[in-house]
């Protein structure tokens, strides 16, 4: 297995792209826990409005704000179905992802559209500097959001609803703000990957809540969440990493690009038992250590007591 540092480079690159996803799957996942599955619907959702603005000659910074603004009203319609229909979370999130594939078609007018020979801030030969920046800016400004109150009062709905409803707050409004905040950036990563493909597709979301997930744990597993900054700064990190090892596997000879989610499904089955596993073995070690004090100290009573 032979790694060329091209393909290192575009894994890293394409880690950037969904960066924007993980830290909106972060929103939902970590922050309200909530299991929004709107995001498979919600990515195509931006995809399919960057291409089809672009390719009617619309800006594609234009694009990329009215692909956002169509993922935030995706996220709300998900919010409002949970929060004033009574709901169940889960099933609001695939009412919404079912509803949504029947919009992108309507918005594509077809199964894809490609924007292939139309020159994109995300299609050129160096975008990474620009997707650097776009990421960064995008982070700080989700962690000075959440010092906002309206942030806090976000973080509080998800620890305890109960407690943040004993202060006045309103559930209901933060946790649309939050589900369509993060719908918000998922579409606006999906623009960003449509650019940067060349084309959006009716299936480019399939699939994409377990890759936002996948990112958001692994970059827990190795910067851990101990404040906003880090948990935020994890999902980015994580997006990357992903992006690595679905790279590094497809250079193993008996994988096939068509393996690409039974790796996807694997990387996230051992970042979410690999931490389990070490924080097991860490709490039977410091039990085993305390058994041996215990049994020494009463030996030295029992010697005492002689």
């Amino acid at each position: 297995m032979s790694i060329s540092w091209n393909s290192i480079e575009g894994a890293i690159e394409l880690g950037l792209l969904y960066a924007l996803m993980a830290l909106g799957v972060y929103i939902t996942f970590r922050i309200l826990d909530f299991p929004d599955l709107t995001v498979d619907g919600s990515f195509t959702t931006g995809g399919a409005i960057a291409a089809v603005m672009i390719s009617n000659e619309y800006s594609p910074w234009l694009a990329c704000l009215a692909a956002m603004a169509g993922g935030m009203i995706a996220g709300a319609l998900t919010g409002l179905l949970h929060t004033k229909g009574k709901i169940n979370g889960l099933l609001s999130g695939i009412l919404m992802m079912i509803a949504l594939y029947s919009i992108n078609m309507r918005i594509l007018g077809a199964p894809n559209k490609s924007i292939m020979g139309v020159e994109t801030p995300f299609s050129g030969e160096h975008v990474m500097i620009l997707i650097i920046i776009v990421v960064l800016v995008f982070k700080i400004m989700l962690d000075l959001f959440m010092k906002t109150d309206i942030g806090l009062a976000l973080r509080a709905t998800g620890d305890n609803k109960r407690m943040i409803r004993s202060f006045g707050a309103n559930t209901d409004v933060t946790t649309i703000i939050g589900v369509s905040l993060s719908n918000g950036l998922v579409a606006l990563s999906g623009a960003f990957i449509a650019q940067q493909s060349g084309f959006a597709d009716i299936t480019m979301g399939i699939g994409m809540i377990v890759i936002g997930l996948a990112s958001v744990i692994i970059g827990e597993a190795i910067l851990g969440a101990r404040t906003v900054f880090w948990a935020t700064l994890a999902a980015v990190v994580g997006s990357i990493i992903y992006r690595i090892v679905v790279a590094l596997a497809l250079q193993v000879e008996w994988f096939d690009t068509s393996d690409l989610k039974l790796i996807t499904a694997v990387i996230v089955i051992i970042a979410l038992v690999f931490p389990t596993m070490q924080r097991s073995m860490k709490q039977r070690s410091l039990a085993r250590k305390r058994t041996e004090e215990l049994m020494r100290s009463g030996g030295q009573q029992a010697k005492g007591g002689m």
